[in-house]
């Protein structure tokens, strides 16, 4: 519960620049005043150029760090300040389909290498109905090999070579997530959000492309994701098209069912 008005006030007249970018209206009428700086609560800003995004008061005021450049307060505008740099990749043909024998080389580790996809026993299932319906049309909707459900990676990735999407296609070489903030509204923000990152990069250092779809106030965080409040056709019409702009038309066309 939010504390009375002006308890905090002192505390946060350090910050002025916290104090432009939080607004009640974002946050069912609680005045920053009322929150104390060291609050674990998930709390929405909005920077003066307009990108609106979600952190803790801990997580802004330690933001800058040393650095004084404004647009360090807020991530996305951070992150435009110093994109990072992705080598473009020109659209590959599909792998030829694993065989049961591929299959067995490629489950076991000393012959993986980077790039490779494989079925991990320790990999998690399904976390929602919404991932599971989206695999569902998928499968409905294209010829894939939907067996595997991780990626082979050259740098560790929480101390294992391998990374866990929700959605693996082998054939074009493309994961799929689909981020929701979760029940509690925890999930893939703040730092949630950097390891999202950190496991984009790795499946594009192996030469994979990532396309995620982003629900609620999730904004995109690579070049090919979608923004979308449920899996329906209009989605998997959406998710068509971008898989022909990852791999060509001709190659993705190649793959739909009759």
């Amino acid at each position: 519960m939010p504390y009375p008005v002006g308890t905090y006030r002192a505390d946060w007249e350090r910050y002025p620049v916290l104090i432009r970018q939080f607004h009640p209206d974002l946050n069912r009428g609680i005045t920053l005043t009322q929150i104390p700086p060291a609050a674990e609560v998930f709390l929405v800003w909005q920077c003066e150029v307009g990108h609106v995004f979600v952190a803790t008061p801990d997580e802004q005021r330690n933001r800058p760090g040393g650095r004084r450049r404004r647009s360090v307060w807020c991530p996305i505008c951070a992150q435009q300040a110093n994109p990072p740099r992705i080598r473009p990749t020109l659209p590959t043909p599909p792998p030829p389909r694993a065989t049961r024998a591929s299959r067995r080389r490629r489950d076991d580790p000393s012959t993986r290498l980077p790039g490779d996809a494989f079925w991990s026993a320790v990999a998690p299932g399904p976390a929602s109905a919404a991932e599971a319906d989206l695999r569902q049309r998928l499968g409905l909707r294209f010829d894939f090999d939907l067996s595997f459900n991780a990626v082979a990676v050259a740098r560790p990735f929480f101390d294992r070579l391998e990374v866990w999407p929700d959605i693996v296609l082998p054939d074009l070489r493309v994961a799929i997530e689909y981020d929701t903030v979760g029940r509690h509204g925890l999930e893939h923000v703040g730092s949630k959000e950097e390891s999202d990152r950190r496991k984009d990069r790795a499946l594009r250092a192996a030469r994979w492309e990532v396309i995620r779809i982003r629900c609620g106030k999730l904004l995109p965080i690579g070049p090919y994701d979608l923004h979308a409040s449920a899996v329906t056709e209009r989605l998997m019409d959406r998710l068509t098209t971008t898989l022909a702009e990852v791999r060509g038309e001709l190659i993705v066309r190649s793959y739909l069912r009759r």
